[in-house]
């Protein structure tokens, strides 16, 4: 015989099923209400990275249980390796404490010498702003102009430090392209070296995002001080491609180099993530997760963007989760490639 509960016993099932979930959301309502969340942006104020921390801050806090109130901090040092660490060890981990790091401090741990205080692969992902398209570029008057002139002349490029894009991508072409940079490392962010480049301090730079480079040195432009030479990209960025400017791919060696390149240049897939230290209760965590997809659906957020003519192009916590970990489980030899690619000799 089947046995059929009455009508008043299911309802009362699901009421009880329901009260569940409403009470977590009421919980993290309830804990982040009158609360502040400081983003600590793995740059100094002014570059790209800066940039879009603000923009995301300030949309994020309306969307979050609690609205609460969302503070940026820069914590530049060691291509945002400094800020990286911070987040895994120091920094609270109870959502009021969130990560605007670099992807190179993602592949750091993985393939740099360096010793780091964090392990990417458990952050939590809140999601990243956009996938971005590094490039090179070089002052009309450099000794190479095109990056094919850069493997027979030394180019001087500004960079920040290990761990940055700036520093590991152009060691990168050295190592698997043969070109010539010399790279002067120790500049805060992209807006110093953006600096140095005008001062002719050095001639240029690599491992810069093309998101809003137009607009950040419009002058360049104008004036034609700087060239486009080289898209650290997969696919490359329309824009660029318009330009006939080559993907760094068509300069690997071989075949193992085309591997390793293309892991090194995966990173631009993270373009500029967001994330939570391990720990985080999974309540708060989840909330945080759908907070940032929906500031970055927000109307008043894109306007601001277009405003300030920033891409994007937002991808969740749980893609980057997933991207990460499928990094992290790669066979070694790869990884080893990709490893003494970042190793930097300086030129003779």
């Amino acid at each position: 015989m089947r046995f059929r509960a009455p009508l008043s016993c299911v309802i009362a099932v699901a009421a009880l099923a329901a009260i569940g979930p409403a009470r977590g959301q009421d919980a993290v309502e309830q804990f982040f209400r009158g609360k502040a969340i400081n983003i600590y942006v793995g740059s100094s104020a002014g570059g790209g990275y800066d940039t879009y921390g603000r923009l995301v801050a300030r949309h994020l806090g309306k969307h979050v249980p609690g609205q609460p109130t969302i503070i940026v901090q820069n914590m530049p040092g060691a291509g945002s390796n400094k800020a990286a660490s911070y987040i895994f060890s120091v920094a609270p981990k109870d959502g009021t404490a969130i990560g605007a790091i670099f992807p190179g401090a993602i592949l750091q741990p993985l393939m740099g010498d360096a010793t780091v205080q964090h392990e990417p692969n458990k952050f939590i992902y809140l999601g990243s702003a956009n996938s971005d398209v590094y490039h090179c570029f070089a002052r009309t008057d450099a000794p190479a102009k095109s990056f094919r002139e850069a493997l027979d002349r030394e180019v001087v490029l500004g960079a920040s430090n290990e761990g940055g894009t700036t520093r590991d991508l152009p060691a990168m072409m050295n190592n698997l392209a043969g070109a010539k940079f010399r790279i002067v490392t120790g500049y805060a962010g992209s807006k110093e070296i953006g600096l140095a480049v005008e001062r002719n301090e050095v001639s240029g730079a690599c491992g810069i995002g093309w998101t809003g480079f137009t607009t950040a040195y419009p002058h360049w432009f104008e004036k034609k001080l700087v060239a486009m030479t080289l898209q650290l990209s997969v696919k490359g960025h329309p824009e660029l491609n318009a330009m006939g400017v080559p993907l760094a791919a068509e300069f690997a060696r071989s075949k193992e180099d085309r591997q390793a390149m293309d892991l090194i240049l995966s990173q631009g897939i993270f373009g500029r993530p967001f994330v939570l230290p391990p720990g985080v209760a999974p309540e708060r965590a989840t909330a945080l997760q759908r907070a940032f997809m929906a500031a970055m659906a927000d109307p008043a957020l894109l306007s601001d963007a277009k405003k300030a003519n920033l891409d994007l192009a937002a991808i969740s916590g749980n893609e980057l989760q997933n991207l990460v970990a499928s990094l992290y489980a790669l066979p070694p030899s790869i990884i080893e490639k990709a490893k003494q690619s970042l190793a930097y000799k300086p030129v003779r």
